[in-house]
């Protein structure tokens, strides 16, 4: 059989397997945007300051505490939630394609939802579900890390603005349609290896768990052990990613839209003429804090809800 024919018998194979209800296809939808809306309501605070840290200088912020205790006093607890309206709108519709691809790839190599794909698989998938998740990722990052560094803004006597809506708006008005996807290569740049971290992270940790059950089955364990592989997931996202998510939001923070790809070497190369090494790790330690709630609930949610919903994982 060809490649083409193989593929092609593989689409048919999930699309039966979909509409019979064994396989993901619309309960990834809705386990992932469960899981997002989770995801978003346990770690936007400290999501807000690793991305202060990540922009502003030593000079504005002496580290994590120095960020929170500033941002309490001068905006209010609610300050750390600036910019929550985009990830939590946004979130569900780029966790259910994330979740949505990542189900497919991994179908794909294996040829049945009910084969269980190996780790190296697994990291395909990953990367694979990285990839097209940027598409939708790149402007719900975009407008959340732009609200988020708000305070510097409301410091210079610079625009700011109230929601994702009206800066969405804007920055179509200034700059048009690459407006609104500013910093896309940049993300498909942190997602891939960030997401082929984070499913191998999480399959390696929920499997080991799994050997100390009498019949090795995944789908029995409870949430605690799901909550604890989800941690191991997030720990494995930002320790793969991190420079690269740094390079990210110092693009999506920039005056203009940077055209082309180049500008993630050029970045980079100011990150460290300004801080040397240790700016690609400015607020790593607050993600790997948020994380570990952050990727329990997330993973833990989303395993949960896709057995209530009878499918796969």
């Amino acid at each position: 059989m060809s490649e083409e024919a193989t593929t092609f018998s593989l689409m048919q194979d999930r699309l039966i397997d979909e509409a019979s209800g064994s396989g993901g296809g619309w309960k990834d939808f809705v386990a992932g945007s469960l899981a997002g809306a989770a995801q978003v309501a346990v770690g936007h605070p400290l999501d807000t300051i690793k991305v202060r840290m990540q922009i502003e200088g030593a000079n504005v912020f002496k580290g994590p505490m120095d960020c929170l205790m500033k941002t309490v006093r001068n905006e209010g607890f609610l300050g750390l939630y600036k910019g929550m309206a985009s990830p939590l709108v946004g979130i569900a519709a780029v966790n259910s394609l994330l979740f949505w691809t990542y189900s497919y790839a991994k179908t794909i190599q294996t040829g049945s939802p009910a084969i269980t794909p190996s780790l190296e698989q697994i990291t395909i998938a990953g990367a694979c579900a990285g990839a097209v998740n940027s598409i939708l990722a790149s402007p719900v990052e975009l407008l959340k890390v732009r609200l988020q560094v708000q305070y510097t803004a409301a410091v210079d006597g610079a625009a700011t603005f109230r929601g994702p809506v009206p800066l969405a708006r804007h920055l179509v008005q200034q700059f048009g349609a690459r407006g609104i996807m500013w910093g896309f290569w940049a993300t498909v740049a942190r997602e891939i290896p960030a997401n082929a971290a984070f499913y191998t992270g999480f399959e390696f940790a929920k499997r080991r768990f799994a050997n100390s059950l009498a019949d090795g089955d995944v789908n029995k364990l409870g949430v605690v052990p799901l909550m604890l592989s989800g941690s191991v997931g997030g720990v494995s996202y930002w320790t793969a990613s991190y420079p690269l998510d740094v390079i990210k939001s110092r693009v999506q923070n920039s005056a203009t839209p940077p055209r082309g790809i180049g500008y993630i070497a050029v970045a980079a190369r100011d990150i460290f003429a300004e801080q040397g090494l240790k700016g690609f790790f400015r607020g790593y330690s607050t993600s790997v804090i948020r994380t570990i709630p952050a990727a329990a609930v997330t993973f833990a949610t989303y395993e949960l809800s896709m057995r209530a919903l009878g499918g796969s994982t």
